[in-house]
């Protein structure tokens, strides 16, 4: 009952001044919708992050020729597991790069040597192209052409919204057929239904259209909707010149599936030892190809994501700071105002606490107010935001957010309004009825 009374004197008292009580809430409301919005931003860049990771595939390994890091501490590894796993490359000799072959991933499908693998696809891309892909008197220029096998379908989560994908049979008889990305089919075709059983022309070669891929949108990862894909071997020999290495014919990538995230770095030490192998380098030599383990890519781009998502809530925090100091400043007016009604009060038995209290329940009450009008502007900022922004695909409102912000603001309350409370209980009756 004393709350309830104490609330609505505050109510009352804080509605004689509206404009004044307005612009207090001012700050409160500015900065509760910055934290909402800011940290909207945050956890939409995370979640945006996370689709385009997962996009790829998932629990992929992703491995390219060339010198770098290759098992989980980026040396050569001993056995998974081992203390030897984790040495570092940097005192290391280089060896002549040796390429990735289809008989590296020979070597990696079989589960002797490499366990907890649930696909593996090698890649070839064709870099001498002399033009776009041509249909009639239409071109779609810049396409990446990438050699494939049927296992890319779902190592890659490519799987067509129209036709069909790429055989072993196709692979087999070196095919002239593809699977167009859907910003190509558009270019072409207008309609990506119709580019089912048409032909299209690579390099004066003649393709059948037999898949169109979903439309995926462009993102830091390149642009799936501006590819094609054809049969591995038809990249390899009809359009491009991949040349063989020790009998067997180069690639440019190996995507490896792994069957649990649990398992990556397991995996990721099997498949660096089994390569190391097949390329003779010795303990004394870096590794010739990099791995890329999309773990530890998520956790790269969760903990940036994360610190970004902190740093945007400072900033707000600011903001609700300075709304905080108004609080306070128009409380001790407040305060200086009612001397008088306090030692009225006092005089008739009010107690030291029920002073106290009455000026923290209306700072709270004051807070919370502009708290909650925060939260309703900070959520429809957070839902406009990417309509005028259009670099930010998404922004994401959780319950967390809102529950910070709403706490944020009763604190600011509570930590604001103690000084002019206390202020307040403490005057003696005496002074308060001679204050003019």
């Amino acid at each position: 009952m004393q709350l309830w009374e104490s609330m609505t004197i505050a109510l009352r008292a804080l509605t004689i001044n509206k404009l004044r009580t307005i612009l207090t809430m001012l700050g409160i409301i500015i900065g509760v919708a910055a934290v909402i919005a800011l940290i909207s931003i945050g956890n939409g860049v995370r979640q945006s992050m996370n689709e385009q990771f997962t996009s790829l595939g998932t629990n992929l390994l992703t491995i390219s020729s060339g010198q770098g890091r290759g098992g989980p501490g980026g040396g050569p590894p001993g056995p998974p597991g081992s203390e030897e796993e984790d040495t570092s490359q940097d005192d290391l000799k280089e060896k002549a790069t040796e390429p990735l072959t289809m008989k590296d991933v020979e070597a990696l499908s079989d589960a002797a040597q490499v366990s907890h693998i649930a696909g593996i696809a090698p890649t070839y891309s064709v870099n001498n192209l002399s033009g776009g892909v041509i249909y009639e008197q239409e071109e779609a220029e810049s396409v990446t052409v990438t050699g494939v096998t049927p296992e890319y379908e779902t190592v890659r989560n490519m799987s067509p919204e129209y036709g069909l994908f790429i055989s072993q049979d196709d692979v087999a008889q070196r095919a002239r057929v593809a699977v167009l990305g859907y910003e190509v089919a558009q270019t072409l075709f207008g309609n990506n239904i119709s580019a089912i059983g048409e032909s299209v022309r690579v390099n004066g070669i003649r393709f059948e259209v037999i898949g169109v891929l979903p439309e995926s949108g462009q993102s830091g990862f390149g642009n799936p909707d501006n590819t094609m894909l054809v049969p591995i071997t038809t990249a390899q020999t009809r359009l491009g010149n991949s040349g063989a290495f020790r009998g067997s014919l180069k690639v440019s990538n190996i995507y490896v599936e792994v069957d649990s995230q649990d398992n990556m770095d397991f995996a990721e030490a099997q498949v660096t030892a089994v390569l190391r192998e097949r390329h003779r380098l010795g303990t004394e030599y870096k590794n010739d190809f990099n791995i890329q383990n999309q773990a530890q890519l998520l956790e790269f781009g969760d903990t940036m994501a994360t610190t970004l998502t902190a740093f945007l809530g400072s900033i707000a925090g600011v903001s609700l700071l300075v709304g905080g100091i108004g609080v306070m400043n128009i409380m001790l007016v407040s305060v200086t105002e009612r001397t008088r009604e306090i030692g009225i009060r006092k005089a008739v038995g009010a107690k030291q606490r029920d002073i106290l209290t009455q000026f923290l329940v209306e700072a709270m009450v004051l807070s919370l107010f502009g708290g909650f009008m925060g939260i309703a502007l900070g959520y429809g900022i957070a839902q406009a935001l990417p309509l005028v922004v259009t670099q930010l695909s998404s922004t994401v409102v959780t319950i967390n957010s809102i529950l910070l912000a709403t706490s944020f603001s009763a604190a600011i309350g509570l930590f604001f309004g103690v000084y002019p409370a206390t202020r307040a209980a403490r005057l003696r009756p005496i002074e308060a009825l001679r204050y003019e």
